[in-house]
């Protein structure tokens, strides 16, 4: 049925003959094989797509078989496949870290659009900071900036940790339960905490509730109880004139401007994602 020689094309023809019986809708299952074979190959679609009779080398070969099967089995592609874009570069990811959305990337892009790299250096604090995507991000993209990210899990501050040590090595890491490890006050806090509430989990979807860690997704009282700790010492680590960024569940925005709004001496903006919900929330410390 396939080529001896294992092309591209029959690589992809194979892809998709397995995972037909598992992902029905065509677009896709091909959405996910492209996805796999550009981002083992580190090239983008015009490349893959003018290099479909090029024969597959049989170690990147077999990697695909492998991702592939992970995929029948219910694994996001990100994965199967070790890594996952954000912000233009690939990060590492597996299952001890949250595979980091396009919404986040919108939360960076307000941070940096907000302090151009002319600017002076800023100090910043990442909450939870996962794969270290927002952090090492806005290290990558700010390397004068002091960048320190956090988290309450030693696991992903080891995927983090590869992740700064390819793309920002000046980012620190630091084991901490939100504020508990922090030091001094910081000109721009940062964080997309857990706020999916525990109601929610049988309207999700299957595969991040078998794969992704709950420990990145969920959160009690509605999905609010960490943004109203953080809230609670906001202020001890925030500068002056310093500003806090928060990505939120979508339903989430008036009863946040209602917590972040009772803090003194703070203005709070509500920032709807490219779809149109509400997705962001700033703090922003006036004296």
């Amino acid at each position: 049925m396939f080529d001896e020689q294992w092309t591209i094309q029959a690589v992809r023809d194979w892809g998709d003959w397995q995972l037909e019986p598992y992902i029905h809708d065509e677009e896709e299952r091909l959405a996910q094989i492209d996805y796999l074979l550009t981002g083992m190959m580190d090239w983008n679609y015009a490349q893959l797509a003018n290099n479909l009779n090029t024969v597959l080398e049989d170690e990147k070969r077999l990697r695909f078989m492998v991702a592939v099967r992970a995929i029948k089995g219910g694994q996001p592609v990100q994965y199967a496949l070790g890594h996952a874009a954000f912000y233009g570069r690939e990060f590492n990811v597996d299952r001890r870290v949250l595979i980091p959305r396009q919404e986040t990337e919108e939360l960076v892009e307000w941070v940096l659009n907000d302090y151009k790299a002319s600017g002076e250096p800023k100090r910043v604090l990442d909450i939870g900071t996962g794969s270290g995507a927002i952090a090492v991000t806005i290290g990558a993209e700010r390397p004068t900036w002091d960048v320190t990210g956090a988290d309450i899990s030693v696991d992903a501050l080891e995927v983090a940790k590869s992740n700064a040590d390819q793309f920002a090595k000046q980012v620190q890491l630091i084991e901490s339960d939100l504020f508990s490890a922090a030091s001094g006050q910081y000109d721009i806090i940062i964080s997309n905490p857990p706020y999916i509430s525990e109601q929610e989990r049988d309207v999700m979807d299957e595969s991040v509730i078998m794969y992704e860690p709950d420990l990145a997704l969920f959160a009690d009282d509605e999905g609010l109880a960490l943004y109203k700790k953080m809230a609670a010492e906001l202020l001890n680590y925030l500068s002056p004139q310093g500003a806090a960024y928060f990505e939120i569940g979508y339903q989430q925005g008036p009863a946040l401007l209602a917590v972040f709004g009772e803090l003194p001496g703070v203005s709070v903006a509500l920032r709807q994602d490219m779809s149109g919900h509400d997705r962001m929330i700033k703090v922003s410390r006036e004296a």
